[in-house]
């Protein structure tokens, strides 16, 4: 049987010490050049980062954690990736997370209740030491759960004092409220929505509340809102306002969940030969970047996406170091009036226009 020489070199792992003798520092500003760069001298950093590289060094983090009994790493679970609206908040929670020392690991639950909760009891036993959540709507036994682990979660794009975990976001009930309210004082009595899934999501359900809350308020009847409930996406938009527009009561002006369900409406109205808002208006709800270059402009509610990342990555990191339940914080979500929302042409004096399928009652 073969044997390797005896006198053979041995590979050796370099250690903290190693990298803090090549760089001439001490081993205590080698791990804040690589846990808290922004911390340390430019060029103090730059050798220690050198000599990393030299060396092929690579922190233990496994033996990090178990001394300190964290991983400095935390979860957040969205439902979706392919969804815009998450992209700006997710970059500036993970900014946050960095300067406090923290690393995001991020997965997506695709709508699903069961997949979340198989993606937090994932992230829990893989050492994270607090989850980001999307709202509020979620089963009591993975409070329970994440309660008996210890493990700190805080939800966003939703507002709820009240809720089991607290939450960094907006009234979405509110926010809507104020955009339909203003549909309604500008003479708009046939509201319509097309909305995301309600069931098992909170904010598009405290979206359609706050539409049917304003026409209460107006004296109008919220029976008469008509919903169509269709998945993201521009395309499922532009299906869902011909299904509205086919039916025997047309609505005025079409609320939407998000800014790309709106400008699938838009171009859907183009194609039926309809203006935009001279035949009917069509909002939507984000304000993420497309709303600005949809024509006409669409009029929308702004979601203060970077703001509600950046304090939500304080306020965990401030959990999981204290191990304190954080107060809630909301958010102003306010709305953007742009072209795609003006008065109803009946109102203003002019020809209505009739297209097929709509009634002429």
């Amino acid at each position: 049987m073969d044997r390797a020489p005896t006198d053979a070199p041995r590979l050796t792992t370099p250690t903290l010490q190693d990298v803090a003798a090549r760089a001439g520092v001490s081993t205590a500003t080698v791990s804040r050049a690589l846990n808290f760069p922004d911390r340390v001298a430019a060029a103090t950093r730059d050798r220690v980062m050198q000599a990393v590289a030299d060396l092929g060094y690579s922190p233990n983090f496994g033996a990090r954690a178990m001394a300190a009994r964290r991983t400095n790493t935390i979860g957040a679970i969205i439902p979706t990736m392919e969804n815009a609206i998450f992209a700006r908040g997710l970059q500036a929670f993970q900014d946050g997370l960095r300067a406090e020392g923290f690393t995001l690991l991020v997965a997506s639950s695709a709508y699903s209740a069961a997949e979340e909760e198989e993606q937090i009891r994932t992230l829990v036993a893989r050492g994270a030491d607090g989850l980001l959540l999307i709202g509020h709507e979620r089963d009591r036994r993975i409070r329970d759960f994440l309660d008996a682990r210890g493990i700190p979660a805080l939800v966003t794009w939703a507002f709820d004092p009240d809720a089991a975990h607290p939450s960094v976001g907006f009234d979405n009930r509110a926010a809507m409220r104020t955009l339909a309210d203003r549909a309604i004082e500008m003479g708009h009595s046939r509201l319509a929505m097309i909305s995301a899934d309600t069931v098992g999501n909170d904010r598009a359900a405290e979206r359609v509340a706050g539409v049917r809350e304003a026409m209460a308020a107006a004296g109008l009847d919220a029976a008469d809102l008509t919903v169509i409930v269709t998945p993201y996406g521009i395309d499922n938009g532009g299906r869902a306002l011909a299904q509205l527009m086919a039916r025997d009561r047309v609505p005025t002006v079409v609320l939407c969940g998000n800014d790309v369900l709106a400008v699938g409406a838009l171009r859907q109205a183009r194609l039926m030969g309809l203006d935009v808002p001279g035949d009917l208006s069509i909002t939507g709800f984000d304000d993420i970047e497309l709303a600005q270059v949809a024509v006409p402009e669409l009029t929308t509610v702004h979601v203060p996406h970077r703001k509600m990342g950046a304090e939500a990555a304080r306020v965990l990191a401030r959990m999981v170091r204290d191990g304190a339940p954080a107060e809630a914080v909301k958010l102003p979500a306010d709305l953007r009036m742009r072209a795609s929302l003006a008065p109803p042409r009946a109102r203003r004096g002019g020809p209505r226009m009739w297209w097929p399928g709509a009634s002429r009652r």
